[in-house]
């Protein structure tokens, strides 16, 4: 493997992020779930899906107002999730964190109705590309862990596509 102009970033081979070794595990792990294409494309868009989808029904549980603007479920979420990818997973953390912020605000200025059916929509795709196109159930089951994996396992295969 050879070094990447850009830090954090190594070559050879899929395109990988330099990230702590659990994370790296983690990666591995579930990547061991998704191996049919047509199941990676329900995740790719299934994925952001449920975090906009999150993000519109965690933005109506208000925490506390400070003028006009609401501090809601969706942005300790998303600072909890954030904390856990730069901590784990360095570069790829930052640009998972970077993708997963502007999901989160997108879904902030969504109706909630129009959450749930991306919510549920999302989670359908998950179900249908394990159940139809992998035949494997989803890494969730074995390790609710993967629910924070997922997100930055699609970004590296993305990059990977690049």
């Amino acid at each position: 493997m050879r070094r990447c102009p850009t830090p954090g970033i190594i070559m050879g081979g899929p395109m990988e992020f330099r990230v702590t070794a659990p994370m790296r595990a983690r990666l591995s792990e579930y990547g061991g779930f998704h191996r049919s294409t047509a199941n990676e494309l329900c995740h790719f868009l299934g994925i952001p899906s449920i975090v906009v989808g999150a993000a519109a029904l965690f933005g109506v549980l208000r925490i506390a107002t400070l003028g006009s603007w609401h501090l809601t479920l969706t942005e300790l979420v998303v600072a909890a999730v954030v904390a856990f990818y730069l901590t784990s997973a360095r570069w790829l953390g930052v640009v998972t964190s970077v993708l997963f912020g502007a999901f989160a605000l997108l879904g902030r200025a969504l109706p909630w109705t129009l959450g749930l059916g991306l919510f549920l929509g999302g989670w359908a795709l998950q179900f249908v590309g394990h159940a139809v196109f992998e035949k494997r159930s989803p890494a969730f089951l074995r390790n609710l862990l993967h629910l924070l994996v997922g997100p930055a396992w699609l970004v590296e295969r993305g990059f990977g596509r690049l």
